[in-house]
């Protein structure tokens, strides 16, 4: 098969998972309130897929014939390809929209517009408007304006069309700013008898549109939503040879903004408007247009307001005790006793921030060491730090600035944190830091040193550690925290790379260790022994390695992926893949741990880490990739992995010709992995709560 044939393109298949947040909108099942909130995030990622992927595809067509090498995919090709994509999931979308408005119509959750609004509403929405809105709202009289590039993308606006109906004065137009940055997008409107009703801030504008336009003379006022995309002139994936970063970095150099990728706008807005908007935002007919419903920017639906009641939502699921850390006992003194791993969100992230607690009132703790890609807004761990630094420990971070849109978030605790004594490392320049590592070093009463360490999948963030599915390793393994020690010196040293004896570090190894532990797979296979791997990944995009999960197939090798994001392998194709089997799950909870077990001739090899399967991870990120070797946590892990293979109910298959099709097995009882996972913590829980009451009765 040629490579073409080989793989899916891995934008198309970043399209295929949005479709699987879609999915969830979609789903009756899903309470009715988070079914906003998933067209919120699907609309949220669409944005910025836009942004950024779409924009460096966009440079790329015009480049391409400049580039000192061969790309495997023709770029105009695939823009319309994602044109067509889109357009159906568009369709998908607002039939989503319009089923949940009506379900909760049924629930008397009413949504209106400014025509439907009684007189007492419309008094209410003037006074919110003329109290709240009103000082927010500067528009731009388009016929002023030469040009409208100033306008920030990603914003939402109202093109008004201003008529004077005895003709006196001749039309005009203008744009006005949804302000939803201080205000909520949502007005809550007075309940009239047993029914709720809400508008969008968009219709409050709409309807109030007199109280700024009147002075003019005018008296009829049409307002169309519009929207823009710009390219954010960010390749995330780093993802294309240098030759084509050098091309690009002139260009971006000169541009202060970056030029418009996708305009959507209101299908019934008058075509002069329309034309006019066009020509000052500088769009050709050429580039991505879509004219739509009244309403865009859906992503302000992640933050609808809540309703007193709890049918609209998941059930609660607070986090359970961690069997081996009892409440008010040290965590320094558990992990010094055995291996911990915590699972998040299941299990509170609030450990984390209590160990740190611990170590910087603990005496005998002298150094505190950590790495930052995204921290909260009102981090606890940043100030669990700086108080560290205030009780005498040294303490040293590692803050990504360049993690991605959060750039001006981690300058501003870089500084919090330097004035308060706390030692920056700098951003080590060609490559992000992504490995989530913590270092405590502690003076032990035998007086010698012992390093105590976290290894994590996911971010140090407490707020994400509550909708996000990680797994976070606390050890004081000598072999791995000494590497863990390494690569913070790493950090310090300006890259001179040490060797690691336990951890595998990319850019220098990860790669090349998936594929020896693979290649060890095929060797078994081929003698006839049991050969397999199990893995649990956010995205693939590396085709060495998936050349070699092809080859693995081939030889007999069983391989099952839990893939959530992209996937450019096709699985399950005769005389390429039959041994591959790929599902996805996307659920309550965003599923964000990297989990990597081989058979290993019976000797079971797990991993956990930050990476997933692309050339960014493996070539141009400082990521880790941590052995586990408690077995206790690794029956843990291997149960987790199972709940999520049997998933019948929230996994999709993603072999080929089956992609985002539902798993389903009706002779097996439901499984939906998250809800069971919850109950296996729970049980965990239940049991050791009972063990240690015996424990106490025998004393």
């Amino acid at each position: 098969m040629t490579d073409h044939s080989k793989y899916i393109n891995r934008e198309i298949s970043w399209l295929h998972f949005n479709e699987r947040v879609l999915q969830e909108a979609m789903d009756p099942g899903t309470p009715l309130l988070e079914r906003l909130k998933f067209l919120g995030i699907y609309s949220n990622n669409r944005d910025e897929f836009f942004r950024v992927r779409v924009g460096t595809i966009n440079r790329l067509q015009f480049i391409r014939h400049k580039l000192q090498y061969k790309i495997d995919f023709d770029p105009r090709a695939i823009l319309n390809q994602i044109h067509e994509t889109v357009l159906d999931q568009e369709a998908k979308f607002n039939l989503a929209f319009r089923n949940i408005v009506q379900d909760l119509k049924l629930q008397n959750i009413v949504l209106i517009n400014e025509t439907q609004l009684s007189h007492k509403q419309g008094d209410f929405v003037k006074t919110y408007f003329n109290q709240h809105i009103r000082s927010f709202v500067f528009p731009i009289m388009l016929n002023s304006v030469k040009n409208l590039t100033f306008l920030k993308d990603q914003s939402l606006y109202l093109a008004v069309q201003l008529i004077d109906s005895n003709a006196i004065l001749k039309e005009k137009h203008a744009i006005v700013k949804v302000p939803t940055t201080r205000n909520s997008r949502f007005l809550i409107l007075p309940e009239e008898g047993d029914k709720t009703f809400f508008i969008f801030l968009d219709d409050v504008i709409r309807y109030c549109l007199g109280e700024i336009f009147s002075i003019l003379g005018y008296d009829t006022y049409n307002a169309y939503t519009v929207k823009f995309t710009r390219d954010a002139e960010l390749d995330i994936d780093n993802d294309v040879s240098k030759s084509f970063l050098e091309l690009m970095s002139e260009g971006v150099k000169k541009r202060k903004v970056g030029v418009p990728v996708r305009f959507v706008y209101d299908a019934e807005i008058p075509p002069v408007l329309l034309d006019k908007l066009m020509k000052k935002l500088r769009i050709t007919e050429g580039d991505s247009l879509r004219g739509g419903s009244r309403y865009h920017n859906f992503k302000d639906f992640m933050h609808f307001p809540r309703f007193n009641n709890s049918d609209l939502f998941y059930k609660p699921f607070p986090p359970v005790p961690h069997p081996d850390l009892p409440l008010n006992k040290s965590i320094i003194a558990a992990i010094r006793e055995r291996d911990l791993m915590l699972h998040f969100p299941y299990q509170s992230f609030q450990y984390i921030i209590d160990l740190l607690r611990e170590a910087s009132i603990d005496p005998q703790v002298k150094e505190i060491k950590m790495t930052f890609y995204r921290a909260a807004q009102d981090s606890s761990v940043i100030n669990a730090l700086i108080n560290a630094s205030r009780n005498g420990k040294m303490v040293t971070v590692f803050l990504e600035l360049q993690a991605r849109f959060d750039e001006e978030a981690n300058i501003y605790w870089t500084n919090r944190l330097q004035e308060e004594g706390v030692k920056i490392i700098q951003t080590i320049p060609g490559f992000k830091v992504h490995c989530k590592l913590l270092l405590i070093r502690r003076r032990e009463a035998d007086d010698t040193e012992l390093l105590y360490a976290n290894i994590s999948t996911g971010n140090y963030n407490e707020h994400t550690a509550t909708v996000y599915s990680d797994d976070s390793l606390l050890t004081c393994h000598p072999g791995i925290t000494n590497d863990v020690d390494k690569v913070f010196r790493l950090f310090e040293s300006r890259y001179i790379p040490p060797k690691f004896k336990e951890l595998i570090v990319a850019p220098f190894c990860i790669r090349d260790h998936i594929m020896e532990m693979l290649d060890n797979e095929i060797r078994a296979a081929q003698s006839g022994k049991e050969a397999w791997a199990i893995i649990k990944i956010n995205s693939i995009v590396d085709t060495r390695v998936a050349d070699k999960l092809y080859e693995a197939s081939a030889a007999g090798v069983k391989i099952r992926m839990i893939v959530r994001g992209i996937c450019i392998l096709k699985g399950g194709v005769p005389g390429l893949s039959e041994n591959i089997e790929i599902s996805s799950i996307i659920d309550r909870f965003l599923e964000h741990s990297r989990i990597y077990v081989f058979c290993n001739k019976g000797r079971n090899k797990f991993y956990i880490g930050s990476a997933d399967w692309m050339q960014r991870n493996f070539d141009h990120r400082i990521e880790v990739l941590c052995p586990v070797y408690d077995k206790n946590i690794q029956k843990e892990l291997m149960t987790l992995l199972r709940y999520e293979i049997y998933d019948n109910t929230k996994s999709r298959d993603l072999s080929w010709g089956k992609i985002n099709s539902y798993k389903s097995n009706p002779v097996r009882e439901p499984i939906r992995s998250q809800f069971n996972k919850y109950q296996y913590f729970t049980e965990l829980a239940i049991k050791s709560r009972k063990n240690n009451e015996k424990a106490k009765a025998a004393k």
